[in-house]
């Protein structure tokens, strides 16, 4: 029961964060930001939010040093947002799993390509 409703929860602050995220912040340095997922805790203590950032490795810095910045601004709006009796801390991480994605997805394109040769 305990997981169906640490679901729901990520779910619920998924959606609030990436509006949150595309609406109400007005930092510069914060590019083109995808919510990926958010993992919480079953204690709803923590919730771990993986971000995908379009752009290189100076933009996506940038974007994770503005977010760690606006971090008491989004929680507080996600309290406002999602009932809950304590807001879980947030913590960003990067989802590299769409680059990684792409990374295999060219080396299949490589190997089609050396195998039609």
């Amino acid at each position: 029961m305990a997981k169906i409703r640490t679901g729901r929860v990520g779910e619920q602050i998924k959606k609030e964060l990436s509006q949150l995220i595309q609406s109400e912040l007005k930092d510069p340095r914060i590019g083109f930001v995808t919510v990926t997922g958010v993992d919480v805790t079953n204690d709803l203590s923590q919730a771990k939010v993986y971000l995908s950032v379009l752009g290189d490795n100076e933009q996506k810095n940038n974007t994770l040093k503005a977010l760690e910045k606006a971090n008491g601004f989004l929680r507080s709006e996600l309290g406002k947002r999602v009932r809950l009796r304590h807001t879980p801390e947030l913590i960003f991480k990067f989802d590299e799993s769409i680059a990684y994605g792409s990374h295999i997805e060219k080396l299949l394109g490589e190997i089609g390509k050396n195998e039609d040769n």
